[in-house]
């Protein structure tokens, strides 16, 4: 299945100079546990990195660090790991493995942000494609059974 199928639409982002606490009042109006950075939040949307409120937590807060004056951009994770629209599922996980990311800004062909897919997405649809495996499986065996008989 490719991202474009699987991707959450609505990726919350923001640009480089939100600040910190821009940021996470962002984060909480819109649930989000990250936001995808972009160089024109108002235009291309252009992934160029990510912030996590883990993030938040470690870099900002856990330092010390005034939330109201530090940018995005400033404690961003570069370079970002994104995924393609046209990638299909295992591609994305191989990525997200290798890289060792939760998330996967996902972007159209022209490299513009279209959503977002995290690993609780590919474990609901790994969940979802073994159920029907296993709903096959059983069919199988039923009707196998009721042959011998």
């Amino acid at each position: 299945m490719q991202l474009r199928e699987i991707c959450t639409t609505d990726a919350v982002s923001c640009g480089r100079g939100t600040t910190v606490l821009e940021a996470a009042r962002l984060m909480r109006t819109k649930h989000a546990g990250d936001l995808v950075v972009v160089d024109d939040p108002a235009d291309a949307c252009v992934p160029v990195g990510m912030i996590t409120d883990r993030d938040i937590v470690i870099k900002v807060l856990g330092n010390g660090v005034d939330a109201g004056t530090v940018t995005v951009g400033d404690v961003m994770s570069t370079p970002i790991v994104i995924g393609r629209e046209s990638e299909d599922q295992w591609e994305a996980v191989a990525r997200m493995r290798a890289h060792g990311v939760r998330r996967l800004p996902v972007t159209n062909a022209e490299g513009q942000l279209m959503g977002i897919v995290a690993l609780d997405d590919l474990l609901k649809l790994l969940a979802k494609e073994s159920s029907a495996l296993l709903e096959a499986v059983t069919k199988e065996q039923d009707r196998e059974h009721r042959n011998v008989r």
